[in-house]
C-alpha cells in the first residue's frame, strides 16, 4: 500500500439513521485543504480481507437537497446507500467539491449559460474559462489508506475515479455500474457525460 503524505483527522461521529438502514457518519479532514468531507459507512471496513464496496461521490446540493432534475447525482447517492445496505457494509465518501469541484457559485452560473445559451455542461465550463472536472479523488484515496483499506469495489460509471484509486494504490477489484433511468430534463446531460466526459453507461 502507497503511504500518501496527507495527515486524515476525523473530527466527529455519530449515528445517521435513513430509510436505508442505520450508517455511521464521520466528518473528516485532511492536512492539505481546509474543506470538511463526510465519511457514511456501514459494518466493519477497516482491514477488511476482502474488497470492500466503495462510492465516491462529490456533493450536489441543487440534486441533492432541491432536487434537481438537471442531474442524476441523488439518485446515484441513493442507489449506493441502498447497495450497502443489501451488502450490509461498505461506505460512501462524500466530498466537498460542488458542481464538479468548480464550486456552487461557478456551478449556477454554468447552469444559466445551459439555459440562455443551449451549451451543455462542458461548453458551459469551457465558456466560463473553467475546467471541465476539476474533482480530485485524492483525498479519497488518503482517506481509504487512512482507513486500512487496500481492496475495494468501486460503484461508478467514471473511469477517472478507478484511474485515481489505481495510481494511488487501491486495488479496484470490481467496478459496480450505478444504473439511473434518465429523465426528460437530465437525458442530455447523460449524454454528454457519456460522450464527452468517458462515463461507463447506457442510456
Amino acid at each position: 500500500m502507497i503511504k500518501h503524505n496527507v495527515d486524515i483527522r476525523i473530527l466527529a461521529t455519530a449515528k445517521l439513521p435513513t430509510q436505508w438502514g442505520t450508517f455511521q457518519l464521520s466528518i473528516w479532514k485532511n492536512s492539505h485543504e481546509n474543506k470538511e468531507h463526510i465519511l457514511l459507512a456501514k459494518g466493519n471496513i477497516n482491514q477488511s480481507p476482502n474488497p470492500v464496496l466503495i462510492r465516491i461521490h462529490s456533493a450536489c446540493i441543487t440534486g441533492e437537497a432541491f432536487v434537481s432534475l438537471k442531474c442524476d447525482c441523488r439518485e446515484q447517492l441513493q442507489e449506493a446507500m441502498r447497495l450497502i445496505e443489501q451488502e450490509s457494509a461498505g461506505a460512501i465518501i462524500y466530498l466537498n467539491q460542488e458542481g464538479r469541484g468548480i464550486g456552487l457559485v461557478n456551478k449556477i452560473k454554468a447552469y444559466a449559460l445551459q439555459d440562455n445559451e443551449g451549451l451543455d455542461t462542458v461548453q458551459a465550463n469551457q465558456k466560463l474559462h473553467l475546467p471541465v472536472d476539476k474533482r480530485n479523488y485524492q483525498t479519497a484515496a488518503c482517506l481509504l489508506a487512512y482507513l486500512d483499506v487496500t481492496k475495494v469495489k468501486l460503484m461508478t460509471n467514471n473511469p477517472k475515479k478507478i484511474q485515481a484509486l489505481t495510481k494511488a494504490g487501491i486495488h479496484v477489484i470490481e467496478r459496480i455500474p450505478i444504473h439511473i433511468k434518465p429523465n426528460t430534463v437530465n437525458k442530455a446531460y447523460l449524454l454528454t457525460k457519456k460522450q464527452k466526459l468517458g462515463h461507463l453507461f447506457e442510456l
